[in-house]
């Protein structure tokens, strides 16, 4: 069965963004409500509020404000591909973004987090390997990355876990309020 071909999001993106957050591609859940980690099990949200200690929101363009005002972007790596469910290992005929015109445009981006091995994966393999670049510095001068567990519920790490290593990622942003 041939599924038909699925489109990402734009990034979430502001001037004052320092770290750019990546999934792999969004979820069924997130397509159909078109929100970036909108499966109520996935704890992206929760960690990125925990980590300033607020509560969390449950409107989508609070939680987004919140990420932008804290210096902190999101994307995916594929733009486009063909895939049945959710899972990760289910990613089809992949086509990612043009990430070499998103540093043009989003300067001040130091950091890459991704949200699990699939995203780094798919980055390295088709985003560096695949059009020739030998590292992120031919990106992007002083471009660094860290993996970060996947916040996905499918990832059996406890939350506990999870926040602990995303810590960095408060490290990293900035509070621009």
């Amino acid at each position: 069965m041939v599924h038909p071909i699925l489109q990402a999001f734009l990034p979430v993106v502001a001037e004052n963004s320092r770290v750019l957050i990546l999934g792999s591609m969004p979820s069924v859940a997130s397509l159909a409500k078109h929100q970036y980690y909108a499966h109520p099990h996935n704890a992206f949200w929760q960690i990125i509020h925990d980590l300033w200690g607020v509560e969390l929101s449950q409107d989508y363009a609070a939680r987004v404000q919140f990420l932008l005002a804290h210096g902190l972007a999101l994307w995916d790596v594929v733009a486009s591909c063909r895939r049945e469910g959710s899972a990760d290992a289910a990613i089809r005929d992949a086509v990612v973004n043009d990430f070499a015109t998103f540093f043009q445009q989003w300067p001040r981006i130091d950091w890459l987090c991704f949200n699990g091995q699939t995203a780094e994966k798919l980055f390295r393999q088709k985003v560096l390997k695949e059009q020739g670049r030998a590292s992120l510095d031919a990106l992007r001068p002083g471009l660094q990355a860290c993996l970060l567990p996947s916040t996905s519920p499918a990832h059996a790490v406890s939350y506990a876990q999870k926040r602990a290593q995303w810590q960095v990622v408060r490290h990293w942003g900035e509070d621009v309020i």
